[in-house]
Formats: C-alpha cells, sequence, structure tokens
C-alpha cells in the first residue's frame, strides 16, 4: 500500500487571499457519507462529522485558528475583538464584541443573543453542559433545573458597551478552549430551547445549511450577510455551493470518489479498496496524524461489566494487532491500551493488557482473559456488542464478539445506523453493555479525554447526550482530575503528571479498552485543491475549490 504522511505546510497566505479567492471562486463541492450525524443543532450534536461542517457555519467567540497541522489548534478571537486578560484571580473575563456581524438571516449579532445562548447550552442539556460549563457562575442551579436557567451573574451582557462578562466560581485554564468549540456557537436569542432537530439554526460564518433531510442529503449554501472579519478564525469559503450525500455504502463511497462523482468521503475506506487508492490514485489521498482513539466502552453498571474482572479480561483478550488490520494496517493505526493519546499533554505510555505488561502493547494474554472471566462468576452470560453499521466497524465487531465468546460470553453482535449509533449507546434507557466508537480531541487538553470521557459529571441517565457511555463514576478520581485543572493555571508540569497518574487509573479500572490510535485517510476527488488538514478539525473544507 502506497500512503504516506501529507507534508508539513506552514500557514501563510497560500491557503486564502483576494487574488486566489478572485481566481478559484466557485462551483459546487460534493461529499458523500454512509449516514448523517443526527441532529443539527450544534449546541446538541457531538459527532466529527457535523462538527467539520459546523467550523464554517458557526462562530463562538473565541476559535481555533483556520490553519494546517497544529497550528488549527491555536486560540484566535471571532466574534470577540481579542482574547481578553483574566481578571479577578482568573475568574473573570469580559469580551469586546465585534460590530457589524450579522446571522444569515440577516439580524444584527447583539450582546443578547450571546447571552442567551449560554443559557441554552443548559437549557438544551448540551452533553458537555456539566463537563465544560459548569465552571459559570450558576451553572449549578441551571444543572439542576435548566427550565428556569439565567446564569444570572455568570454571564452578564452589556448593550450599550457592547461587552460580555463570564464570572467563573473558579479560575479555568481551559476555559477558552471550551468556548471555541460548537457547544458555545452563538446563535440568535430567538433559537428554541429545544433540538432543532432538522430544521436549521442561522449562523454566522461564510455557508449557511439551507435544508438537511437525514435520509438523503444536507445542502450548504453561501451566507449572504457573511463579510470576512478574520481570515484566521473564519475566512471566506471558496466554493459557492456544498451537497453533502448520505446512504451510500462504504464502497461506492470509494468508487464515487474515484469517478469524480463525489470530491470527498468521510468515512474510513474499507480495507480492501487502500491498496487501488493508494497505488491508483495516490495524490489524492491524504494521510493526517489525529489525537484520537478507537475504544470499546463496558458500562459499569450493568451485568456482566459491573465486574472490574470481567472488564479487564476483555482488554487482556483483545489482539490489537489484528483490529489495526482490520481498521488498515500499521500505517494507519498503533495499538494501544491507554485513554490518553501518545503526544498529548499528560501522556505517559501506559500498557497493563498485554502478555509483557509496561509500556507498550505486545501480544494479547487469552489465559489471564479467561482466568479473569472465571474469577469473576460472568462465564456463560449474554452479551450483545453495539456497532456502527460501516464495513470497518462491522469488521471489528464480528472479531470483538468472537473474543467476547471464546473467553467464555455467549455474545451477540448488533450494528446500526451511523446515524443513530453514537446517540443510542449514550442513553441508559437501552441498556447497551458493549459497544465500538471513536474519540477525537476536542481540544489538545488531557481533561478532554478523562474528565469529558469519564467523569461523574459526564454522565447523565436516560439522556441521548450521556458522553460518558461506561456509566463510571469513581469520585476519587473525579477529585483528582479537579485539582489537575486547577493545577495547570499555575504549575503545567505538575499537572501534566497527575493526568498521568488520572489516566493509569482510568485504565486499571477499565471502564474501556482501547483498542488503537487511529490515522485520519482523506481521499478527494482529482479536481479538489488547496487540500488543508487541521489537527484540530481535520480536512478545513471551506479552504478547498474545486477546478
Amino acid at each position: 500500500m502506497v500512503l504516506s504522511l501529507a507534508a508539513p505546510v506552514t500557514y501563510a497566505s497560500q491557503y486564502w487571499t483576494p487574488a486566489l479567492m478572485k481566481e478559484h471562486q466557485g462551483g459546487t463541492l460534493q461529499l458523500v457519507a454512509r449516514s448523517a450525524a443526527g441532529t443539527i443543532d450544534p449546541q446538541i450534536n457531538y459527532t466529527s462529522e457535523f462538527w467539520q461542517v459546523y467550523q464554517f457555519v458557526y462562530d463562538g467567540l473565541v476559535a481555533f485558528r483556520k490553519g494546517p497541522g497544529k497550528a488549527g489548534s491555536e486560540l484566535v478571537p471571532d466574534l470577540a475583538v481579542a482574547l481578553p486578560k483574566p481578571e479577578d484571580g482568573g475568574k473573570t473575563y469580559v469580551f469586546k464584541l465585534r460590530k457589524g456581524i450579522k446571522f444569515s438571516n440577516g439580524q444584527p449579532v447583539t450582546v443578547q443573543d450571546v447571552v442567551a445562548s449560554f443559557q441554552r447550552i443548559f437549557k438544551v442539556h448540551s452533553p458537555t453542559s456539566g463537563a465544560f460549563y459548569n465552571v459559570i457562575v450558576g451553572a449549578d442551579k441551571c444543572l439542576k433545573d435548566a427550565s428556569t436557567c439565567t446564569l444570572a451573574g455568570g454571564v452578564v451582557g452589556n448593550a450599550a458597551k457592547g461587552t460580555i462578562t463570564f464570572h467563573l466560581t473558579h479560575p479555568d485554564s481551559e476555559f477558552f478552549d471550551k468556548l471555541a468549540l460548537p457547544h458555545a456557537a452563538v446563535l440568535p436569542a430567538s433559537t428554541p430551547d429545544h433540538d432543532v432537530g432538522t430544521k436549521p439554526i442561522p449562523g454566522t460564518g461564510p455557508y449557511m445549511i439551507a435544508s438537511y433531510n437525514p435520509n438523503k442529503e444536507m445542502i450548504i449554501v453561501r451566507n449572504p450577510y457573511f463579510k470576512q472579519w478574520s481570515v484566521e478564525a473564519q475566512p471566506n469559503g471558496y466554493v459557492n455551493k456544498m451537497v453533502y450525500r448520505f446512504g451510500l455504502t462504504d464502497e461506492a463511497e470509494v468508487t464515487a470518489v474515484e469517478n469524480g462523482q463525489a470530491d470527498w468521503m468521510f468515512d474510513q475506506p474499507p480495507s480492501d479498496r487502500l491498496n487501488e487508492i493508494g497505488t491508483r490514485y495516490a495524490k489524492q489521498v491524504h494521510v493526517n496524524p489525529m489525537e484520537a482513539i478507537y475504544y470499546v466502552p463496558m458500562n459499569t453498571n450493568l451485568a456482566p461489566f459491573n465486574n472490574l474482572k470481567a472488564r479487564q479480561a476483555v482488554s487482556y483478550a483483545i489482539d490489537r494487532k489484528a483490529v489495526v488490520n482490520l481498521f488498515g494496517g500499521p500505517r494507519l493505526g498503533v495499538p494501544s491500551c491507554q485513554i490518553l493519546p501518545p503526544g498529548f499533554p499528560g501522556y505517559e505510555p501506559y500498557c497493563p493488557y498485554t502478555k509483557d505488561p509496561g509500556t507498550k502493547w505486545s501480544a494479547p494474554n487469552m489465559a489471564k482473559a479467561k482466568q479473569l472471566v472465571q474469577e469473576s462468576g460472568t462465564a456463560g452470560e449474554k452479551v450483545t456488542l453495539i456497532v456502527e453499521d460501516n464495513a470497518v466497524s462491522r469488521a471489528i465487531g464480528t472479531y470483538l464478539q468472537s473474543v467476547l465468546n471464546e473467553i467464555g460470553y455467549d455474545a451477540s453482535l448488533k450494528a446500526i445506523s451511523p446515524n443513530v449509533q453514537f446517540t443510542y449507546i449514550q442513553n441508559t434507557k437501552n441498556k447497551v453493555q458493549i459497544s465500538l466508537t471513536q474519540w477525537y480531541q476536542d481540544y489538545p487538553a488531557a481533561s478532554d479525554f478523562l474528565n469529558v470521557l469519564f467523569s461523574c459529571e459526564s454522565f447523565h441517565p436516560g439522556s441521548d447526550s450521556s458522553i460518558n457511555i461506561a456509566g463510571f463514576c469513581n469520585p476519587k478520581i473525579d477529585a483528582q482530575m479537579k485539582h489537575a485543572m486547577t493545577l495547570a493555571l499555575t504549575d503545567t508540569a505538575s499537572a501534566n503528571k497527575l493526568w498521568a497518574k488520572v489516566d493509569r487509573e482510568v485504565t486499571d479500572q477499565a471502564p474501556a479498552a482501547v483498542l488503537f490510535n487511529p490515522k485520519h485517510i482523506d481521499f478527494v476527488s482529482s479536481r479538489v485543491g488547496n487540500y488543508m488538514y487541521s489537527s484540530q478539525r481535520h480536512w478545513v473544507i471551506s479552504q478547498a475549490w474545486v477546478k
């Protein structure tokens, strides 16, 4: 297979200039995916598929720079004029709102829109309301009773001065990162306080969602009221229109891109097509490193995985090399046992679930796994594994089913549409015992993996927005995570040491079996130019043009 990492580039003016816009503006970009990603409500949806779209449809006060590689994780002011300096020992921030910006419905963006947007985070029970925005004064009351949420004293708007003041209960070193996420997008104050589902909400970016049918397609067109205010935060886009079609098989997606009927496929190409696209279409393939994990959450509140030994048995039994091969081979994935990905703050190599425990995975330990199942007293129990209905997930799922059967369970496999799988496995009402999913960084901080995925505050029983899929809650570990986030304000090195300790402790408790760290493949048509990959949001679609 001939696939190589995309050459590193330095962000300058080669991606967006008035001259390039004049030369390349126009045309329609054709995007395809196996399925849609559920609701298009930016404060509720928590998928990389639609977050990639939101980056050119919505804006927050702060943004991640639209730049390649690690530059894409740098923070810049967006709807705010500047990044304010902390006041009151890091518990107060005063943002000045830019003037003259309008939503795609023509309404001007006001201070009240910003205040209402932060209230709405809690009113719609955004998946990260408890993990990210609970630091805002008044958030505790909103989390208890969203219907009366005002964030009084926490988010204060001053229309005369054009400012929004945030008061925090304690300093938060990651507050700006959280403000740059789609869940903190500024929306019109008139936006309903419930999941809008398929009805587009006006945004401020260069594009707007004109229509959305999750069974067919999403139509994206230019925002007629957009005027570029910052090339770093929100550059104008090149194409006039994007058509995002849903419902193709993985195989059909590859063929469509090869034939020029589609310009890009969202899904991972099936492994049996990788050699083909890596040789015949090498110039159209971009492979990039990413901070992510493929992992298997196990429900710590349901049998058999409410038993620690049962969970550990699964992690010991998995042949991670075999899983990587099903994903596409060692060029596209690296076996892992721990939550934090390599290169992340707090990462220290750790792998207890292997024949030779130490810093890296070597081979499965099936004997140990079978022994733990017997000791747990759970042998013979029925287990259903839930995966996405696409080629890669079904292949990995079939393998994992065989592993569960081999160590002593009566395992079955259930593949459901990617359109609903992610929310389905989060909701405790569905009684999901074990599942296969992925997690990609929201921003480069250890808390974004450990606190978001495994804190007590990220577990919301009965909700489709309960990102702690394992339902794992350990007060002692929670306290360490809170301390690490506070410590990061004054002592980054010590905070990272504490995160490494938390990573080991969570890994030892095995609420999930981490499989591998993936690389990202973008397969584009021959007419796509100006490809830019950001470590933060992957392919920056708005900066591509079509020939």
